[in-house]
């Protein structure tokens, strides 16, 4: 579809949509205007008009303000642990387990900032990587190309069913232990025949 092809991909809702694809097809829907995302700016929307044909009309501040990229890090002398940036994150790029300190895996982070309002210690803050660019001038087309294969791996990933754990390699002991059970079942079966 390309309407998705010059959305910048940052899934970051500000559009109303809960991804760049649903905002992506409710504007091929007629149901949404073309000026509702803050992160592609006014370069954005000028692609969306010629790709579409509709009208150029400026952002709609409802949904946020054209600004320079930012992405997060993560204080780690305050972060806990706590695992919900992790959930927020619609590109998986940030990493860490439950009660670790987390990071942030910034080439890949798009600066959505989902991460912020879910972080009970506010250990994630922002830096502007872009100087005085926005939209499309702060954003290049690999990085949306990224940002949108990492979100569809990430979607498969939250779809699939959960892994069974794998077996762990048996010990000696616990290879001669079982050995001797099936000893005294065989025995226990033959003389009951």
């Amino acid at each position: 579809m390309r309407i998705l092809e010059v959305l910048p991909q940052t899934q970051c809702t500000r559009c109303g949509y809960p991804d760049c694809a649903a905002y992506a097809q409710a504007i091929a829907g007629a149901q949404a205007a073309i000026n509702q995302c803050p992160p592609g700016g006014d370069q954005g929307i000028r692609r969306l008009s010629a790709v579409t044909g509709l009208s150029y009309l400026p952002l709609n501040p409802d949904n946020g303000i054209e600004a320079p990229l930012s992405v997060v890090w993560i204080d780690e002398n305050w972060c806990i642990g706590c695992t919900l940036c992790i959930d927020a994150c619609p590109v998986d790029a940030i990493i860490g387990t439950h009660k670790r300190m987390h990071t942030v895996i910034e080439s890949e982070c798009t600066g959505c900032e989902l991460c912020l309002p879910v972080c009970p210690v506010d250990c994630i803050l922002l830096e502007n990587v872009s100087g005085e660019a926005t939209g499309w001038d702060a954003w290049p087309a690999s990085a949306a190309d990224r940002a949108r294969t990492r979100y569809a791996a990430r979607q498969v990933r939250l779809a699939a069913p959960p892994a069974a754990p794998a077996a762990l390699p048996q010990t000696p002991k616990q290879s001669r232990v079982q050995a001797a059970l099936a000893r005294a079942k065989a025995q226990t079966g033959h003389s009951e025949d």
